[in-house]
């Protein structure tokens, strides 16, 4: 089994035992996340929606992501991101929701945000997370290591949840 198949059968398990659901919003994964998740047999219990929004006018059609924040930030941004993963979150009605938008190459690279940048978001609940990766490798292994980092985001915040009561992700709160 692949490492990918993994990391989804264990937020598979992770979101029966909470009896919990996600959804996910993508654009430089291209499904990726969504392809990893219904892997899994029994996925249907726990994966809600996904919305694959490569274009901003779709960000904004299908999840709500304001047309003014994509002009003020730019599609590659924190804002977005998050934007992005609360609009498939409220619209599939799931307590979990992660997005990703990025730069997967081998062109696209802006001067702050070179190929390989991703913004990926996780939400869970009314709390948004965001942090920005770099990641190294032609345009199939970034989106590999884009889906590998989603699935793991939403595993760390599965396992942060009670009874430890504590939340020990890695990333920006937003």
């Amino acid at each position: 089994m692949d490492s990918v198949t993994v990391l989804a059968q264990q937020l598979g398990d992770r979101l029966t035992a909470l009896k919990a659901q996600i959804a996910v919003a993508e654009s430089c994964t291209g499904g990726g996340v969504a392809e990893a998740i219904t892997r899994i047999a029994g996925s249907s219990a726990w994966f809600e929606a996904a919305c694959i929004t490569y274009s901003n006018a779709q960000k904004v059609k299908l999840l709500g992501v304001s047309s003014q924040l994509l002009i003020e930030r730019g599609a590659v941004s924190a804002a977005v991101a998050v934007a992005m993963a609360q609009g498939i979150q409220h619209r599939a009605v799931a307590r979990f929701a992660v997005a990703t938008t990025g730069i997967a190459g081998p062109t696209g690279a802006l001067p702050d945000l070179p190929v390989g940048s991703v913004w990926i978001a996780w939400v869970l609940d009314d709390q948004s997370y965001v942090r920005l990766f770099c990641f190294e490798g032609d345009r199939q292994a970034v989106r590999q290591q884009a889906v590998e980092a989603a699935l793991e985001g939403i595993i760390a915040l599965c396992d942060a949840l009670p009874p430890s009561g504590s939340q020990r992700f890695l990333g920006e709160m937003v």
